[in-house]
């Protein structure tokens, strides 16, 4: 396959998972805000979308304050914004408009017409009741895209660089929004064991859809040493770093080229850390830490696959 076609398809399933993911987080920024707390709470509460996807510095420099009018403008509307949803949509279908002939027609049917109904998405919505509709919305296309991916499209290599795509972007996705409600959403200790330390917890579940996964694997209270065990090491949960790794291991091994070696060895490796990881270890080394060295690590690893497949030799 041609590695301009491979990076588009690549981009394609990446930008999909960053319009769902954006949309999952802001849901819990959005529920968190209807507890009772203090305007302090509030304002972390509206920032961890920023620390997220790393867009705190940029917004800041266009706002003054952060509300949730403006977090979710910039989040959702804003084009300029890269993390935003309706960007992610539209270079979701530029993408996919350069592989016309790599995808199915039901795979370009969904990513025009989200796109087409996003341009409808005006502030009023924003900021009223039907908010939570449209995260919902957002996350079910998201899903009928993979489906109909699944269902439709021929498991050839532009099928294989697609779920790759989707696998690193959601392990990237899930490692900072661990990070980001250990470190910013709790900053002082008074808080941890406490009731909005529950709530943003489950919140957290709620976010990658593993709140009731998480009563069938403990069947006790939320902590937040089973719930970073959850989403780390448990490769059945779907969003957990382990998973997508897993994945993602599998995928370059289909794809296995002598370019790709190195790529390879480095997805084995975050792979094999995460399948014999302990989380008590973790938590020894830190949480921080052991997220940001994985952040980098796939950080890494994406370049190599950049590298690999997406750069004409």
């Amino acid at each position: 396959m041609l590695s301009r076609a491979a990076n588009n398809l690549y981009w394609m399933a990446r930008y999909v998972e960053r319009a769902e993911n954006t949309a999952r987080t802001l849901e819990v920024a959005y529920r968190m805000s209807m507890l009772p707390q203090d305007a302090r709470l509030a304002e972390q509460g509206w920032m961890a979308p920023l620390n997220i996807t790393g867009t705190l510095y940029p917004f800041s420099g266009r706002h003054t304050t952060v509300c949730s009018r403006d977090v979710l403008h910039y989040m959702v509307l804003d084009l300029e914004n890269p993390f935003s949803i309706v960007s992610a949509a539209r270079a979701a279908r530029e993408n996919a408009r350069a592989v016309r002939g790599s995808i199915t027609s039901e795979m370009w049917e969904v990513l025009n017409s989200t796109w087409l109904e996003l341009q409808r998405i005006d502030e009023s919505r924003l900021r009223s009741e039907q908010v939570m509709e449209f995260f919902d919305w957002v996350k079910e296309r998201s899903h009928l895209f993979r489906g109909v991916t699944v269902g439709t499209a021929l498991k050839d290599e532009a099928f294989q660089f697609n779920r790759l795509g989707t696998f690193l972007e959601r392990s990237d996705s899930t490692a900072r929004l661990l990070d980001v409600k250990y470190h910013v959403l709790l900053p002082s200790l008074e808080d941890v064991g406490g009731a909005v330390d529950y709530y943003q917890w489950a919140a957290v579940l709620r976010s990658v859809s593993a709140f009731e996964s998480y009563r069938k694997v403990y069947r006790d209270v939320i902590t937040p040493l089973r719930v970073a065990e959850l989403l780390i090491l448990h490769e059945d949960m779907p969003r957990s770093l382990h998973a997508c790794m897993s994945a993602v291991f599998e995928i370059l091994q289909r794809l296995d080229q002598p370019r790709a070696r190195e790529a390879l060895r480095r997805a084995g490796e975050l792979h094999a850390s995460l399948h014999y990881g302990r989380v008590d270890a973790i938590f020894t080394e830190g949480l921080h830490e052991y997220l940001t060295h994985f952040l980098r690590n796939i950080a890494s690893l994406t370049q190599e696959i950049n590298n690999a497949y997406f750069v004409a030799s």
